[in-house]
């Protein structure tokens, strides 16, 4: 089972919202998922980003592969290095 670090996108047409969650791979990109870690919110300026640190690096040292975005975001709140 491939665990990913992925978005999640939530919100109305034209104005999206991304949930940051533990899915496994084969999941749909906003079907069923394991564990929901954070959020990121692209609208707002800046953009807005919270992001459980303490379970992001569970996951990690756990398998989990985060996706580019992800990992962009994990790095620009300087989570992973």
């Amino acid at each position: 089972m491939a665990v990913k670090i992925r978005l999640r996108r939530m919100g109305a047409k034209k104005t999206p919202f991304y949930r940051i969650v533990v899915a496994d791979s084969r999941f749909p990109r906003d079907g069923r998922f394991i564990e929901e870690i954070g959020y990121y919110n692209p609208m707002t300026n800046p953009a807005e980003v919270k992001i459980d640190a303490e379970k992001a690096t569970t996951w990690i040292k756990n398998g989990a592969q985060p996706t580019e975005t992800v990992k962009a975001l994990l790095k620009k709140n300087e989570i992973i290095k």
